[in-house]
């Protein structure tokens, strides 16, 4: 609790212990990616494409948590770069499907190993069914915040 007596108690707030993992979590993949020429937002956006080929620059953004404006940029560098293709004209609507190329592909092979090292080392202090109740904890915290209605 804070001095005056007002405010969130930082030793307990299950608040701040999230957004100290997350900042903890993205520190260790910017780490383990960096050697690769890889950021954690070029990772999200790659391993998306593998999941979700032909998905869209604003599916891409949203998935990756990033502007769909900082997402456009990022797929024009990864097109020179040779990692991705988008066709010249939108086949239907407005939206141009991204691919991964044998190339990004590659790449993304490598980022993996080393973003699966990282999870590998941060669940290694857990049992199966801790990381289970963990897992199910965050979907549920994720699913109140977002106000699902089909909470289970």
């Amino acid at each position: 609790m804070s001095q005056d007596g007002v405010g969130i108690d930082l030793e307990t707030s299950i608040g701040y212990a999230l957004k100290e993992a997350s900042s903890a979590l993205r520190t260790a993949m910017e780490e383990v990616l960096r050697p690769l020429d890889m950021t954690v937002t070029r990772y999200s956006c790659l391993e998306l494409l593998a999941q979700r080929p032909g998905s869209s620059n604003s599916e891409l953004a949203r998935g990756a948590f990033v502007t769909r404006q900082s997402m456009n940029v990022l797929l024009q560098t990864l097109e020179r770069e040779g990692l991705v293709t988008r066709p010249t004209e939108a086949p239907v609507g407005k939206a141009l499907p991204t691919r991964l190329t044998a190339r990004g592909r590659r790449s993304l092979e490598q980022a993996t190993a080393a973003v699966r090292s990282v999870e590998v080392r941060m669940l290694s202090g857990m049992t199966d069914a801790e990381r289970d109740s963990a897992f199910r904890s965050l979907q549920s915290i994720v699913q109140a915040l977002r106000g699902d209605e089909n909470r289970a």
